[in-house]
């Protein structure tokens, strides 16, 4: 996992991420309860660790469960649950006295619960279910594991889990800005198919006052998330992946000068690789 350096947080993130009344509708509507306003609720996000160089997840304690909650834009990661259990325990050590943890009496800790709202462009079923068993090098079926998580996936594309939308107004409004975007892209550039995605939002009433007050951050946030999927295909086409995942850094310089060759700005470079900026610069 990476360290925070510069947090960025991701268009969901803004949407959701610090507003506790919007953090209640969008679980009651994935989860099927009825929490009031009253509700108490602890957000834990974490903000110096993320899965890439933007925030887009959401933790937080309801009722005694640990709810962590992560958008996903890209083809879904069969290795999601191992990301979770990282993080499920930086959050307990976060939230957990470590001091307790030497006393004779157990202690108690919310319950963990883990879901992944998909809106990517791959084809994906409404629901599916990811585990950390299946990614064991050894797993005998007849033997139950030692430890196991799982991650439940729900595809919120428009008219996927349409009581979703149903149910969270907010959800409704983001997910026919995602499908504007998407729709949008297939004609035009990536710049302008998010202007006029915003310009229909709020033309049409969708989340009128969010993109009227965070206009200039969703251009810039979209703009700026270049999906892992995009990065990997850079990687894969120059047969580089290997070599950045062993760490060479004769492989990420190659890299570099392959995403500088596809016209890749310097600033997305140093976010995707890690490579400091300045380096990045003199390469180009």
């Amino acid at each position: 996992m990476k360290v925070n350096r510069q947090h960025k947080d991701s268009v969901f993130t803004l949407l959701f991420g610090q507003d506790k009344k919007l953090i209640l509708e969008l679980y009651n509507a994935i989860s099927g309860t009825n929490y009031g306003e009253d509700t108490d609720l602890e957000i834990t996000t974490l903000t110096d660790v993320l899965f890439m160089d933007w925030i887009n997840d959401i933790s937080f304690v309801i009722d005694g469960k640990l709810v962590v909650l992560i958008e996903h834009q890209s083809t879904i990661n069969p290795n999601m649950p191992l990301r979770m259990l990282i993080y499920i325990a930086k959050i307990y050590e976060k939230i957990c006295e470590i001091k307790e943890l030497y006393r004779s009496r157990m202690m108690k800790i919310p319950t963990p619960e883990f879901v992944v709202l998909y809106n990517g462009r791959d084809e994906m079923p409404d629901k599916q279910v990811l585990k950390l068993s299946d990614m064991f090098a050894e797993h005998k079926t007849e033997n139950l594991p030692n430890l196991e998580l799982t991650v439940t996936v729900y595809n919120i594309n428009k008219g996927r889990n349409p009581e979703f939308a149903e149910r969270s107004e907010t959800l409704s409004g983001y997910e026919t800005f995602v499908e504007q975007v998407y729709k949008n892209e297939k004609v035009m550039n990536k710049q302008e198919a998010v202007e006029k995605a915003v310009k229909h939002c709020i033309g049409n009433g969708v989340l009128k006052k969010f993109f009227k007050d965070h206009s200039v951050e969703v251009m810039n946030m979209l703009l700026r998330e270049f999906t892992m999927e995009e990065a990997q295909e850079v990687w894969f086409e120059d047969g580089k992946l290997e070599g950045m995942q062993q760490g060479m850094q004769r492989g990420k310089t190659e890299i570099v000068k392959n995403m500088i060759a596809k016209g890749v700005d310097a600033t997305t470079i140093s976010e995707l690789t890690g490579v400091y900026i300045d380096d990045v610069l003199r390469l180009m």
